[in-house]
This record gives structure tokens, C-alpha cells and sequence, in this order.
């Protein structure tokens, strides 16, 4: 009993704390967002002089969201679906009137014409909200353009907002891509200690593991893609424009190695069933996962971008069968040869180029 309300403390603080971060981690995109649906509502109120403008301020908060892809072409896109929506609605409204059947046509009506306009299911879905607001709230004659102006100013100004006062999605960027180099080099370190204690349930919890690593890669190719897009109009982040473009060679790299490491560890699995230590090809997984260890940290310190690449290639020039394992069988050999396009894939990822990296390795006599 006292060890399970142990467990259950310490998933409540788990939870606790895993909220707490989240939480912090949205201020940047809590300020931008309120901050956009505030000016909002000011400029259409106080501008333009509509007495209730409450288009302005939920269209500046659905079209930046706190989606992940935070990408002008995407908030442009959301604005333009509720934009529609709306329009729709109203000139639906004019011909049909309102009541409950009124709200089905109008919804159906929207929602062809969203998937007409758009593949995005977001395009359709930010339509078909706006156009039940629209069917929702009757406003007096004549003031249903004003609704129509209110959508586009809250676009203009989430447009705006994602260029004056964008969430630095570089440390989104690099949050991914923390998770991404974490995940290479703690799976390879467990499989060199799966290879050196014959411990097969080790090697099954690995492979189980790197199963899950393309979500990780997702995530940070969404985040990048977002931040580049940003980078694009935002003066404040122009600047770091080259630095995130190269991160897509550093993704690339790592999604290869990731497709790797997959295949490495189902040989590895089925390879130690035999019960034999294989302490040789152990030391050669730890040191790759140690070098992946450094390039991730390199990531965020540059200096350390040179160490890496030197500790990548030390190991690439070990990866010769004869040199490294004499004695090795056609199975242990296998190994070898899959971290052989790895090592390639992790020195692109540092920066070299792939002719250079493949040059890196010792030549394989047929």
C-alpha cells in the first residue's frame, strides 16, 4: 500500500511538473496571441468604429493558435478559411434567413466549398466555426459587412503579430532536436550494452524505442519548417535565417541515421540470441553514441561542431572489419557494415560533405 501511494506521489508530481513546463513553454505564443486579439479588437472598435468587432479579436486568435507550425503561409491560410466562412455565411444568411435547418445548409454550403478551396482540413475547420458564429449571433441590418472587415483585420493583424512579435521558434528547433540526438545516442549506448552483457530484453526495449523516433523527426521538421517561414518576414529573427537553414541538413542527416538505426538494432537483437558477448562491436556502438551525444550538444555550443566531426571520423576509420573484429563472423561483420552509412549520414549531419564523409571510411575489398 505504501509503495503505491508512492507511485501514485510520483506520478502527480511527474504530471505536476510536465504541466508547469508546458505552460511556461506557450508564454511566448500566450503573449503573441493575446497581444494580436486585443489590437485586434482595438483597431476595428476604436478604428473603424464597430461597437461589438468580435471577428477581430477570435480570428487573430484561431489563425495563430498554438499550433507547432506557426508558418505566415499557414496563418495567412487559417485567416482565409474563417475569412470564407463568413462571407458564406452571411450571404446565406441574407437569402434563407436563420433557424436550426438554416445551420446545416449553411455548414454544408462551407464545408464544400473550404474542401473546394483547400486540401487543408484546418482551412475547412476554421470555415465551418466561423460560419456557426456568423449563424449564432444575429446582428442588426446592414452590419453584416462589418463582420466581413472585422475577419480580415483579425488576419491582417495575426499576419502581422507573426512578424513584429514572433515566438523565436528556435528554441522550439532545438528542443526537437535535443529529443532527436537523445534518443540516437541512448539507443546506442543500450545496444552496446545489450552487445556486451548478451542482454536480448535490452536490445527488444531499443528497437521498440527507435520504432517511435519518427514522430520525433516530425516534430522537428515541422518546427523548422515554421521557423524558417517566420525568419523570412520577421526583422527580428532575418538574421538567423542561414543558421536555420543549415539545421535542414543537420535534420536530414539525422532522420537517415534515425532509418539506420532502426535496421542496426533488429540486427543486433537477433544477433545476440546466441548468448556469445560480443565486447569488440560493443566498444564501436558506445563511441558512435558518444560521438551522436557530441554533434547533439554541438548543436547548441559550435565549438564543439569540429570535435565531433574529428571523433566521427576517428570511428569511420575504424570501420574496417579486418582491423576492428579479425575474428568476426558473417553476423557480427553485418553490424559493422550498417554503422558504415551511419557514421556517413552523422558526418553529413556535422557538415561534411557526403563524398568527403564516404571517403572517410576504409575501402571494402570485394
Amino acid at each position: 500500500m505504501t509503495g503505491r501511494v508512492s507511485r501514485l506521489g510520483t506520478d502527480v508530481r511527474t504530471r505536476l511538473a510536465a504541466a508547469t513546463r508546458r505552460s511556461a513553454e506557450s508564454l511566448p505564443a500566450v503573449v503573441q496571441i493575446s497581444a494580436a486579439a486585443t489590437a485586434g479588437y482595438a483597431i476595428a472598435h476604436f478604428g473603424l468604429g464597430h461597437p461589438m468587432p468580435l471577428f477581430s479579436s477570435t480570428v487573430a486568435i484561431t489563425a495563430l493558435g498554438f499550433t507547432r507550425d506557426a508558418r505566415p503561409l499557414r496563418v495567412a491560410e487559417t485567416a482565409a478559411g474563417i475569412t470564407v466562412g463568413i462571407v458564406l455565411a452571411d450571404l446565406l444568411l441574407l437569402g434563407i434567413g436563420r433557424g436550426w435547418w438554416q445551420l446545416f445548409v449553411v455548414l454544408v454550403v462551407t464545408f464544400l466549398v473550404a474542401r473546394l478551396l483547400s486540401p487543408s482540413p484546418g482551412f475547412a475547420a476554421a470555415a465551418g466555426v466561423q460560419s456557426t458564429l456568423v449563424s449564432l449571433f444575429p446582428v442588426d441590418g446592414g452590419a453584416e459587412l462589418s463582420r466581413v472587415v472585422d475577419g480580415i483585420v483579425g488576419g491582417l493583424v495575426a499576419l502581422l503579430f507573426t512578424a513584429l512579435i514572433p515566438r523565436d521558434p528556435r528554441r522550439q528547433v532545438r528542443r526537437e532536436s535535443r529529443r532527436v540526438f537523445s534518443e540516437c545516442s541512448e539507443s546506442l549506448l543500450s545496444l552496446s550494452t545489450a552487445l556486451r552483457l548478451v542482454d536480448a530484453p535490452s536490445a527488444g526495449r531499443t528497437l521498440e524505442r527507435l520504432r517511435g523516433t519518427q514522430p520525433l523527426i516530425d516534430a522537428w521538421s515541422a518546427s523548422l519548417d515554421s521557423a524558417v517561414g517566420v525568419a523570412q518576414i520577421s526583422p527580428f529573427l532575418r538574421r538567423h535565417r542561414r543558421e536555420l537553414v543549415e539545421q535542414r541538413r543537420v535534420l536530414r542527416g539525422m532522420d537517415l541515421v534515425c532509418r539506420n538505426l532502426r535496421i542496426i538494432a533488429r540486427r543486433v537483437e537477433v544477433l545476440i540470441r546466441d548468448g556469445r558477448r560480443r565486447p569488440q562491436l560493443a566498444d564501436l556502438t558506445a563511441q558512435v553514441g558518444n560521438a551522436v551525444s557530441l554533434l547533439g550538444r554541438a548543436q547548441e555550443d559550435p565549438e564543439l561542431a569540429a570535435i565531433a566531426r574529428s571523433e566521427l571520423e576517428v570511428i569511420a576509420h575504424r570501420l574496417d572489419l579486418e582491423a576492428s573484429l579479425p575474428d568476426a563472423g558473417i553476423s557480427e561483420g553485418v553490424v559493422l557494415m550498417l554503422l558504415r552509412p551511419l557514421v556517413v549520414d552523422l558526418l553529413t549531419a556535422s557538415g561534411m560533405d557526403e563524398d568527403e564523409a564516404r571517403a572517410a571510411l576504409p575501402r571494402v575489398d570485394s
